[in-house]
């Protein structure tokens, strides 16, 4: 039934009807092609799969060369695990001592346990897999039962450091900043890590949008943190599911954001656009395009995208997917920056244009390669004047052997 080597068609063996249909030669039937009965994983579609291009092979080499090292990742899984696990024993401990408390209030009554601290959550480029060599600074996102406060917050602090100590033998530094209402965890070996910690709860945001909750029933703590701050940790958490969800699957998306990254650092025009802008800018041009974009093609269609307008004021704008109301991704940019990253992406894509990429990914050319026009044509050329010294010499000769 097969060719050599070739798995047998399970659509040819186990339907009878195409059996008979192969087997007798009298009906005037179509010969049905063998690919079509191989299964999925036997099909051919890697034989029109569409060659590595010259911008491919720069964008491929400038991500090998800004995606973060084996040991950074080590270092960055291990100091995240390891927050995750005390964070956790921090609520257990403060749900110990809140039963307590209740058991002596209310004796005799069986009620769950109540915990203070609900989970904890990645956020950030930690979340979203767009890490780059050298970042040294990961997010998460302690989330409450109740609106949190500035005491809740350094009972956090207080036992971070014990629990720390019982599940590993390296050092670590917790300190908090209660203006910015995070804790920090810092790793004191290389490569040094931080872990910024944000505390928040979803009691600070009401159904009816991003309005602070606030009521005679439920009156705000004294000490109550910054209500900013918890409105933006809240943010953060909504942008990882969002981007998880609709930025991740499609194809070279998480490339060409690392690169747009690195373009950021590289270049101070870039710096002025934030990170969640530039996501749902790449997520927005990718997921409008006709099918899988490789890297090459998909930075260049961002930068199409950028060159044409898409951030200046008369432009469409970026409304914020993550928020009920209609938001402008973009209303922290100022007129002059957006005006000033438009003109970089059309200088940027003028340089792709004229295959001068590697100039827009900071790195040096690749070196010229070795190939020769005339591989196949082994031939040698013909030398007419070489030719016309021999004929002259074997003529010479015969008119000597005639002499003679």
């Amino acid at each position: 039934m097969g060719r050599p080597g070739m798995p047998v068609p399970p659509l040819l063996v186990g339907n009878n009807f195409y059996m008979r249909g192969f087997e007798r030669r009298d009906m005037k039937m179509p010969r049905i092609p063998r690919l079509f009965g191989l299964p999925p994983q036997c099909d051919f579609a890697h034989i029109n799969r569409r060659p590595e291009s010259y911008d491919d092979r720069y964008v491929m080499f400038k991500h090998s060369k800004i995606y973060p090292t084996e040991e950074e990742l080590r270092a960055v899984q291990k100091v995240v695990s390891l927050s995750e696990r005390s964070l956790k024993l921090v609520s257990d401990s403060l749900a110990e001592d809140t039963d307590k408390d209740e058991e002596e209030k209310d004796k005799g009554k069986n009620k769950p346990p109540s915990r203070s601290l609900k989970g904890v959550m990645r956020v950030g480029v930690l979340a979203k897999g767009l890490l780059l060599r050298g970042d040294r600074n990961v997010n998460l996102v302690l989330l409450s039962e109740q609106k949190p406060t500035t005491s809740l917050l350094q009972k956090v602090t207080e036992l971070l450091p014990k629990h720390l100590s019982a599940l590993a033998q390296d050092k670590y530094e917790v300190s908090s900043n209660l203006e910015q209402c995070n804790i920090t965890i810092s790793s004191c070996d290389e490569p040094k890590m931080q872990v910024i910690i944000s505390i928040t709860s979803p009691s600070m945001r009401n159904e009816e949008g991003d309005k602070v909750t606030e009521s005679e029933d439920d009156p705000d703590p004294p000490d109550l943190i910054c209500k900013q701050k918890c409105m933006d940790s809240l943010a953060d958490l909504r942008h990882a599911k969002w981007f998880q969800g609709q930025a991740n699957p499609l194809q070279s998306c998480v490339i060409v954001l690392r690169i747009l990254r690195d373009l950021c650092q590289r270049v101070p025009t870039w710096a002025a656009l934030p990170n969640w802008p530039m996501e749902l800018l790449v997520e927005r041009v990718l997921s409008t395009a006709t099918g899988p974009l490789p890297p090459g093609d998909a930075l260049r269609r961002v930068l199409e995208s950028v060159a044409a307008g898409t951030l200046l004021p008369g432009g469409p704008g970026l409304q914020d997917p993550c928020e009920k109301d209609q938001i402008d991704a973009l209303e922290a940019m100022t007129e002059q920056q957006r005006e000033d990253v438009t003109a970089s992406a059309q200088h940027a894509l003028r340089m792709v244009a004229f295959r001068q990429i590697h100039k827009v990914l900071g790195i040096d050319p690749f070196p010229p390669s070795k190939y020769k026009p005339n591989f196949y044509n082994r031939k040698r050329r013909r030398d007419t004047t070489e030719v016309d010294g021999e004929g002259d010499g074997k003529k010479d000769k015969k008119e000597q052997i005639g002499r003679a």
